[in-house]
């Protein structure tokens, strides 16, 4: 995940300057801990070291991550989890149309999500990347883990040149070895 991340850095440095400036300062430990217990969620190892390298982008920058999707921070990511968690059986009818194991941690701005899966919903692999689309009843598996999704980004990177990139880029081309579609209408049993 070390050598992903550093890699990243780099990229975007050298790639997105502007953009990169817009990156938040990373959490601490100590702040991360403090998350976890005010939202009840314990971070995976990879996960726990992304938001060490950078606590997602400010909240004035619309420009993308990846795939049309923005960075967010670690407590909007919780605190984001714990809402639609509660509208489970409520506004959320559907089995897994909302599951309490994933974390939004890139949004579109429009209420669609790319989430780390906590305990491997659909394949059983923990740590997948699946999207999550408020709109539509297809959940896709874009990545097996946070390593693969950064190792295809900073590929992306690598092949592009700097004025290839504005507030819009879709490494969807390099995850389709992974892609599997999941359509969710099943209703919850009450």
């Amino acid at each position: 995940m070390k050598t992903e991340i550093d890699k990243l850095d780099t990229n975007l440095k050298e790639k997105r300057p502007e953009y990169y400036s817009k990156l938040q300062n990373p959490l601490s430990e100590q702040k991360i801990s403090e998350l976890e217990a005010k939202y009840d969620k314990i971070l995976p190892p990879d996960l726990k070291e992304l938001y060490l390298w950078k606590n997602g982008q400010s909240q004035d920058c619309y420009e993308a991550f990846v795939n049309n999707s923005m960075f967010e921070p670690l407590e909007h990511v919780l605190s984001g989890n714990q809402e639609f968690t509660g509208m489970i059986g409520y506004d959320f009818e559907i089995e897994n149309w909302w599951n309490e194991n994933w974390l939004p941690i890139f949004s579109n701005g429009g209420g669609s999500y790319i989430c780390y899966d906590l305990k491997g919903i659909f394949t059983g692999q923990r740590g997948q990347l699946v999207e999550y689309w408020n709109g539509d009843n297809d959940r896709a598996v874009i990545a097996p883990n946070l390593v693969d999704f950064l190792n295809s980004l900073n590929q992306y990177y690598e092949k592009k040149s700097a004025d290839d990139f504005d507030e819009y880029f879709d490494i969807s081309e390099s995850i389709t070895k992974w892609k599997k579609r999941f359509i969710v209408d099943k209703l919850i049993e009450k």
